[in-house]
């Protein structure tokens, strides 16, 4: 094999020849990975000889497959024979010639070049988020609501606030739809989990109180063939159950905290709130001034780079449907929403996501931010107690590319730390 190199505008080409001997071990290789799929008359599936199949199917059979075979194994080859070309996304092939051996052309995008915009000097507004005595008992307020037990009511008609358990069936023009039907089903009245004007219809309900309600569904509604339709539900009542709520005493703190007495735990309440705040305002404060370097800096970012990032991104869509037990298929078919949509709405996140990854790793290189085997064995060690295990045993059990993350995250902390302190918060 060899090979010829040429760059240009974020791209670069290897133009990569084979000989004649090579060429036809290529396409032997792939008559002896493919001739079991074929059969012929005379011979046993998988026994035609390869001059008869070129004969019956065309000279040309394997050579799709003997040159992806080639440029398969010829592209890790160029890579590590010149590291300073740095993929961005997978390359495109190009046939040139077969002719006493075989040429090709791979196209490699690569990272795109650019000059470092500001990234020191900056003034920005300093965000905090000040925990109120309101938001304490909110917070506690949940608790307690987690912490209620249902009681079954038996004297009265159902109220707002009220759990009913109830079964339904909704029709829109007499015809059953998908997913409007269900028993033994619990629904909070007043939570607003249903459509607007299905809970309060169930005020004043008994059990066993059998009725029709009739509903609007919103114009906006995420299924298409339900939106601004009027859709009427039969409901039964099966139960109706109110909260009891626990009292804001001792005892509640000792049920569902590690302290002893109200006052102990609402105060480890408001520690765990400024926390939480600190963080959130740290946070919004670092990506306002990663937005600030970002429109200092100009990048022509190449398509194909865009394009393997939105596809990561409906990657990651797919696996969060996945968790909540749905499809992407499904999820377009209910909402009426296309992929072409869903990328283009992506496609400016994405642009903003690769910007942001290039210039910081460009800071990284300009500044010579690194992780030193000290700081990647105390991280090491770190995760190690987390996980309950010895650092040693810990760290045997990593792979090499679970150890790149390690230092991966000290690189991007310490040049966090580097940006902040390089810039005012006012």
């Amino acid at each position: 094999m060899k090979y010829e190199l040429e760059r240009e505008n974020g791209k670069v080409t290897f133009t990569i020849s084979y000989d004649a001997k090579e060429w036809e071990g290529a396409i032997e290789k792939a008559y002896q990975k493919n001739k079991n799929k074929y059969t012929h008359e005379g011979f046993r599936k998988g026994h035609v000889p390869r001059k008869i199949l070129e004969q019956a199917y065309g000279e040309g059979i394997f050579y799709e497959d003997a040159i992806n075979g080639l440029l398969s194994d010829a592209y890790p080859v160029v890579l590590e024979e010149n590291k300073d070309v740095e993929p961005v996304a997978s390359p495109d092939a190009e046939l040139v010639e077969i002719k006493n051996g075989m040429k090709a052309k791979l196209f490699v995008t690569v990272k795109p070049d650019f000059e470092l915009g500001q990234y020191k000097g900056f003034t920005l507004k300093k965000v905090e988020y000040p925990v109120k005595a309101k938001d304490v008992n909110a917070e506690i307020e949940r608790a307690r609501e987690k912490s209620a037990r249902l009681v079954e009511v038996t004297d009265r008609a159902s109220e707002l606030g009220d759990i009913l358990n109830i079964d339904y069936s909704g029709s829109i023009g007499g015809v059953k739809f998908d997913g409007g039907t269900a028993e033994k089903q619990n629904l909070e009245l007043g939570s607003k989990t249903f459509i607007p004007g299905f809970e309060e219809q169930l005020v004043g309900m008994k059990k066993g109180d059998q009725k029709d309600i009739t509903v609007k569904f919103p114009e906006d509604y995420g299924a298409q063939n339900l939106a601004g339709k009027d859709a009427v539900f039969a409901i039964k009542v099966n139960e109706i159950s109110k909260k009891e709520l626990p009292a804001l005493d001792d005892e509640f703190a000792k049920d569902i905290s590690e302290f002893d007495t109200f006052a102990e735990y609402k105060k480890d309440v408001k520690k765990a709130l400024v926390e939480k705040n600190n963080k959130k305002a740290d946070e919004d404060m670092e990506n306002a001034l990663i937005d600030k370097i970002a429109e200092s800096t100009q990048i022509e970012i190449p398509t194909p780079m865009i394009e393997e990032e939105v596809d990561q991104m409906i990657k990651q869509f797919e696996y969060r449907l996945m968790y909540q037990g749905m499809k992407l298929d499904d999820y377009l078919k209910y909402t009426g929403i296309k992929t072409e949509d869903i990328r283009k709405d992506y496609k400016d996140i994405a642009i903003k996501n690769i910007k942001v990854r290039l210039i910081m790793d460009k800071i990284v290189e300009v500044e010579k931010i690194e992780a030193t085997e000290d700081e990647v064995a105390a991280k090491v060690s770190e995760m190690a107690v987390k996980a309950g295990k010895p650092a040693d045993t810990y760290k045997n059990d990593l792979q090499a590319k679970q150890m790149d993350y390690v230092k991966n995250e000290i690189v991007m902390n310490k040049l966090l730390n580097f940006l902040k302190k390089e810039s005012k918060y006012e």
